[in-house]
């Protein structure tokens, strides 16, 4: 089956959704228009209810306030530790495209395959993306982070049972672009530190929901370390780091075996170039299926364990190519069936 990442070029919600129920009707996932508002950065959009932030929209950037930060914790923590799911929801405003999707999916519920994807901004890459009082991300405030850990967990949550009204399996991405940095100058992070806060929100998600947790990110990053985090789905740029990710064979084969799930990346997004044929893309994919089955797993169980997506997210292509990629995207996933 083949679904998306999250962002979408367009400006049109229900065109959008359209289109993408068209082509990937078995797993369709709802869209994040970030042309469309800065409510839909993939930082903003999930920043609803969560302490001690703000948007600059002149900056389009969340920031920390100053004001009452015990507070504004207390009110957080009164919120969450009550369960108070609805608290934490994403406003139509923030993410139009998730309630329409499910609105034209409620509509003719048959029509679609098993299963809707959401996503969220993973933790990481939410905390690294926000400087704090003191100009450091937040990933060096210790009580923050876990704050705004927690409180993407329940949004998360909150999400999942929006999905699961449509009668489909919810599938959650969290998605961590920060990752693609780990172990350079840039983070600082321990490997430690990764594998528990996505294990904090992943086992959240477990205790209380029967969704699908995966991990994306879209470039290169240690992969043994998001297989430890044990994620049901590990997702990555098959595209353009194929053999990187293939370094891992034992992690790999463990976590199959387990019986977790790759999504490749084989639509190029940021190395679209247009003239992508079926045929180049097919052979691409078959190279990386020969090599797990060269480390021992056969290929039904290959096959049954995979998802095609897209590179990333498409926000930044233009309407006509992230169209094209998820035509290619539904052509290719037809063709790999047995």
């Amino acid at each position: 089956m083949a679904t998306g990442i999250g962002s979408i070029p367009s400006m049109d919600v229900m065109g959008a959704c359209l289109n993408i129920l068209k082509q990937l009707p078995e797993i369709p996932f709802w869209p994040q228009l970030v042309k469309r508002s800065i409510l839909e950065d993939m930082h903003i959009q999930f920043s609803e209810g969560l302490p001690m932030l703000r948007i600059d929209k002149e900056r389009r950037i969340l920031t920390v306030t100053h004001d009452e930060p015990e507070s504004a914790l207390v009110e957080f923590y009164e919120h969450l530790m009550a369960d108070d799911i609805d608290y934490f929801a994403i406003s139509r405003e923030f993410a139009p495209g998730l309630y329409e999707i499910l609105d034209i999916i409620n509509q003719d519920s048959e029509k679609y395959g098993p299963f809707v994807k959401g996503h969220t901004v993973g933790p990481i890459t939410f905390s690294a993306g926000i400087t704090g009082i003191d100009k450091k991300p937040l990933l060096s405030n210790p009580d923050l982070l876990e704050a705004l850990t927690k409180g993407l967990a329940i949004k998360a949550l909150w999400q999942v049972r929006e999905l699961n009204k449509s009668g489909k399996r919810p599938i959650i991405f969290l998605d961590e672009p920060y990752l693609s940095s780990f172990g350079s100058a840039f983070s600082s992070i321990e490997r430690h530190e990764v594998i528990k806060l996505l294990k904090e929100v992943i086992h959240f998600l477990r205790e209380r929901s029967d969704a699908l947790v995966g991990i994306h990110c879209c470039g290169n990053t240690e992969w043994s370390m998001i297989i430890e985090s044990n994620p049901d789905i590990v997702s990555f740029d098959a595209f353009k780091y194929m053999d990187h990710f293939l370094l891992y064979p034992e992690d790999i084969v463990r976590f199959i075996k387990a019986g977790g799930c790759i999504a490749w990346g084989i639509v190029p997004v940021f190395d679209y170039t247009g003239k992508e044929s079926i045929e180049e893309l097919y052979s691409l994919l078959e190279k990386g299926l020969k090599r797990l089955h060269e480390f021992g797993l056969d290929p039904e169980t290959i096959t049954a364990r995979s998802i095609l997506t897209p590179q990333c997210g498409m926000g930044t292509m233009e309407p006509s190519s992230s169209d094209r990629v998820l035509e290619l995207l539904s052509m290719l996933s037809e063709k790999i069936r047995p």
